[in-house]
């Protein structure tokens, strides 16, 4: 009766960023829970393979290939889909900078993909999931990706540390506008996942180093626990979860 609540059959769920990385391993997690997709990326080859892993649990999967922060673009993909219930916001970056070296044109990229981007596309899908008739009774789901960055300071990553930031209080903002009509908002937070994007940052042995003295566990974090920890939230198993964070960070902000 309770595995009965992760099923998300005749659900249909849209990822941003799911070319690869953290984005992918979700897109694919989602399909084996039972639900169908929308897929987005810059990448139309990273696309076609993803969609082709997400065929064999038979579900369904459209493709689309799109950067994030084109406003127009993005808008008129999410506004021809019949019906989303889930969204998984997940495209972001980072350039590590430290704060007195930031660069202006780096810090204004940043604010308009993990800031600007993840907020009109949260409002695209939110606007998109009230206009189901039913949606109070099958409720909706949305899960902000953010970091263990977004609840404590760490080094040359004050730009993503702002973003970071901003988007657990954006995520609290909206589960309040969203409850009446039974939207779910949370963020997932990593601490450091071996993915496309960190691997370059961890070939530094110091940093790499410094990164697992900070996780108690000792470890960094597979893809595959951020996966699993985006379809609980995601799913009915968490139906009374909104407004908060759910943190995969091996005990990192527990100091």
């Amino acid at each position: 009766m309770f595995l009965k609540k992760y099923n998300l059959k005749n659900k249909t769920a849209l990822v941003t960023g799911a070319g690869k990385g953290l984005g992918k391993a979700c897109a694919i997690a989602l399909a084996e829970a039972g639900a169908n997709l929308i897929i987005i990326s810059r990448t139309k080859k990273d696309l076609n393979n993803v969609s082709k892993i997400i065929k064999k649990y038979k579900s369904k999967c459209k493709v689309y290939t799109c950067d994030v922060t084109n406003y127009d673009e993005i808008k008129s993909i999410i506004n021809r889909q019949p019906k989303i219930d889930i969204l998984i916001n997940n495209a972001g970056n980072n350039i590590p900078e430290h704060f007195t070296k930031v660069k202006t044109k780096n810090m204004e990229y940043l604010v308009k993909i993990n800031t600007v981007a993840t907020f009109n596309i949260a409002q695209l899908c939110a606007l998109k999931m009230i206009k189901t008739k039913n949606r109070k009774k099958i409720g909706g789901s949305i899960v902000n990706m953010s970091s263990q960055m977004g609840h404590v300071g760490g080094p040359i990553r004050s730009v993503y540390n702002m973003n970071k930031f901003g988007l657990e209080g954006l995520t609290k903002g909206m589960a309040i506008d969203l409850a009446k009509y039974n939207i779910r908002v949370n963020t997932v937070c990593p601490t450091f996942v071996v993915t496309p994007m960190t691997s370059k940052f961890l070939k530094n042995k110091k940093f790499k180093k410094d990164m697992l003295d900070n996780i108690p566990l000792g470890r960094f974090a597979e893809m595959s626990e951020i996966a699993s920890s985006v379809v609980f939230l995601a799913s009915d198993a968490a139906s009374m979860i909104t407004g908060t964070s759910l943190l995969v960070d091996g005990g990192w902000t527990a100091k």
